[in-house]
């Protein structure tokens, strides 16, 4: 017999085996030892009231064990024939993946080109980035299989669920590797600790069924054949024939900018630019939880949410990483990024978010509606004078989060997560008064709404300005071809379609669809 509850229990109830068994048994009036399992379908935490709660969809099987995951829905991958048509994938990001394994299930051979390295050689290349500050421009936390998603938590939770199937992305996932509770929590999270396994679990996929990977490969140009693309040329000299899903992620700016002189059209796209904000995690757990204790023995590390309109723009938290680390997320030698990522434990003593504020192309002091790169070069730009004020280092600017809304030097900095370490600097001076002032007024918001969160024991740190793509590369919204050429596929949040791992994932099986839907028939 299986018997289907919806409960809503204390914290101690949702994430303990046994105290669950034995509430479940007296719910359903069984003995617990007439309950061979019990299999958590859903779970979400509701932390508005002061006391927390956590509601639970179980599945409880009494007298009998499970046959299979009756929540996992694997894809059957089969190899692709030999005579099977070909089709060009550049980037290994989570658009450029999925992509590669939809064309394999509707029987097309990806070819991937990858300009970093697999992920495990990539992540010594990301180490030096932290202890000598030397970036590889093709090795990064921005570059290399996995896309900027591998280094950065694995958050999987999507708002883009109009666009696709969230529940068949997460099922991929799973089925290479992934913990059963990212079909089961209502946010769920890989951790960056885990998702290079997955990550490496679908490039074997991937292999197994036919498709190829050229990594340190990078696409110098697009083949233009009779009006179409026809595929890529690469930095080695190689050229790789076959219709193009360009899934380049958004970093790529030398892809842009050879979009620009091949005359493909793009389009300068609004973005959100600001700050890592840092705090101590039991600050942050005492917030949200409404506890002097924090979260007890029983929740996980705390995350929030926080959104409010400033001078006509929006200031909000961007990827929230509670119990995670800083990190420094340039990807040429003459830039300072930063970024935030989380192990699956989610166990450090600091949490922390990107503080952004929106920007349209307009706002811009150097906007030029000719310019489609405009956005771009005003990134780059930021980054090059947050690397000037850090002294040409890694060793990024950070001010205390009080001291920088009201406008003054701290003398020293809390202790950080942060790797390549921190430098005082007064970000409040060279900031763009665009995004400073209103963050600033944005900051004022947030510690009204929650006590506590405005403190000194928080550290701004700059500059976060790798959102999204600065550009959008123009598509047709049903054919998924560009607008203007045939047989080039934009797709994922280089293309400006996208904006995460899960929403990126969806527009890449998308585009294989489509690619497929426009093959010749024979």
């Amino acid at each position: 017999m299986v018997e289907e509850l919806q409960l809503r229990v204390s914290p101690e109830v949702a994430y303990d085996n046994a105290n669950l068994k034995s509430f479940v048994a007296a719910k359903i009036n069984v003995g617990q030892n007439d309950i061979c399992d019990i299999v958590i379908a859903k779970r979400s935490i509701d932390a508005r009231q002061r006391n927390v709660m956590v509601n639970l969809r179980l599945m409880v099987y009494v007298g009998e064990n499970p046959q299979s995951s009756p929540i996992a829905v694997p894809v059957d991958y089969k190899p692709v024939p030999d005579d099977a048509p070909v089709a060009v994938v550049v980037g290994m990001g989570p658009g450029g993946l999925f992509a590669a394994l939809r064309l394999i299930e509707l029987g097309v051979r990806p070819i991937i080109i990858e300009r970093g390295k697999p992920v495990k050689e990539r992540s010594i290349d990301i180490a030096q980035i932290s202890r000598v500050g030397i970036v590889n421009p093709d090795s990064n936390y921005c570059f290399g299989e996995g896309g900027a998603g591998a280094f950065s938590d694995g958050k999987l939770f999507t708002r883009s669920k109009k666009r696709g199937s969230v529940e068949r992305v997460l099922n991929i996932f799973h089925q290479h590797g992934a913990s059963q509770d990212i079909l089961v929590d209502a946010h769920p999270h890989i951790g960056s600790d885990k998702l290079p396994r997955v990550i490496e679990a679908m490039r074997g996929t991937i292999l197994q069924c036919g498709g190829k990977v050229y990594f340190s490969t990078r696409v110098t140009g697009l083949i233009v054949r009779n009006g179409a693309v026809a595929g890529v040329e690469c930095s080695d000299g190689r050229q790789v024939e076959g219709p193009v899903i360009l899934a380049t992620g958004h970093s790529a700016r030398d892809v842009y900018e050879m979009l620009w002189r091949q005359k493909i059209r793009i389009e300068a796209k609004g973005i959100a630019m600001g700050v890592r904000l840092e705090h101590p995690q039991h600050l942050i757990d005492q917030i949200q939880y409404h506890s002097k204790n924090g979260r007890g023995l029983y929740l996980p590390a705390a995350e929030y949410s926080f959104v409010t309109q400033v001078d006509g723009r929006g200031v909000y938290s961007f990827c929230m990483c509670p119990g995670g680390v800083v990190v420094p997320a340039a990807s040429g030698s003459d830039q300072l990024v930063v970024n935030g990522m989380s192990a699956s434990g989610r166990n450090s003593k600091w949490a922390n978010s990107g503080m952004v504020v929106e920007m349209h192309p307009e706002d811009l002091p150097d906007y030029r509606p000719d310019d489609p790169l405009c956005v771009m070069r005003f990134q780059e730009k930021l980054e090059r004078r947050c690397f000037e004020a850090a002294n040409r280092s890694q060793c990024a600017g950070a001010q205390r989060m009080v001291d920088f809304v009201e406008g003054r030097n701290s003398c020293d900095l809390p202790r950080s997560s942060y790797p390549a370490g921190l430098q005082p600097s007064r970000l409040d001076m060279w900031l763009p008064a665009l995004i400073g002032n209103r963050l600033r007024k944005g900051f004022r918001a947030f510690g009204n709404s929650a006590r506590g969160f405005l403190t000194n024991e928080a550290v701004v740190i700059g500059v976060e300005t790798r959102t999204s793509s600065p550009v959008r590369i123009v598509r047709d919204p049903v054919s998924m071809n560009h607008i203007d050429i045939k047989g080039l596929y934009p797709c994922g949040e280089g293309a400006g379609y996208a904006g995460g791992i899960v929403s990126a994932a969806i527009d890449g099986e998308r585009c294989a669809e489509a690619l497929v839907d426009g093959l010749p028939r024979i």
